[in-house]
């Protein structure tokens, strides 16, 4: 689990890239549970946590490799009721941030290149990669569409996926997970 130190830490090192009053919230999927940490100033004002992580969602749902259709959408449902729990604590027109790896390996599975900012992955491009684990779950073979045959990789897009579509965000910059509290 993500202690709060290191992710007050990566919040404010979200908020050296934003402008001083804009809204700012960095993204930690965690395998029991998924920490957002929040605000517009440069002391976080929220630390929200779902009940939901990759491990607990793909264990709760995911009965197959991959899960069929039907464990997928109770997945969906499960993930959705838990974000949708939160959807006023966001900060509006806030920015994303997340210094995952295995959100950076999201990115990377999308064919997003690294620039000098880090790595922007637009929601278009989070809902392309999930058509492609839609066709894998439908059947087809992961390795023609690139896709690791893992239901932790499976649970992440998902949890990503829907944060993103239900509080609006064009993009989340994924940056280095190297930042640690010294």
């Amino acid at each position: 689990m993500e202690n709060e130190a290191n992710l007050k830490y990566r919040y404010a090192l979200a908020r050296q890239r934003v402008a001083p009053d804009a809204p700012v919230t960095v993204l930690h999927i965690g395998e029991q549970q998924t920490t957002f940490i929040c605000g517009v100033s440069p002391q976080p004002s929220a630390t929200l946590h779902l009940s939901v992580g990759f491990g607990k969602a793909a264990m709760a749902a995911f009965k197959h490799c991959p899960p069929t259709p039907y464990e997928m959408e109770l997945a969906i449902m499960a993930v959705e009721e838990a974000i949708m729990r939160i959807r006023d604590d966001i900060p509006v027109g806030s920015a994303l941030f997340s210094f995952d790896p295995e959100v950076m390996s999201i990115a990377l599975i999308s064919e997003i290149e690294e620039t000098d900012e880090g790595w922007r992955l637009p929601q278009d491009d989070v809902e392309r990669t999930f058509k492609r684990l839609e066709r894998v779950i439908q059947g087809s073979p992961a390795s023609w569409e690139g896709l690791p045959l893992d239901n932790a990789f499976s649970a992440r897009l998902l949890i990503l996926r829907e944060f993103m579509h239900h509080h609006d965000f064009a993009s989340v910059l994924i940056l280095p997970s190297t930042a640690f509290v010294p």
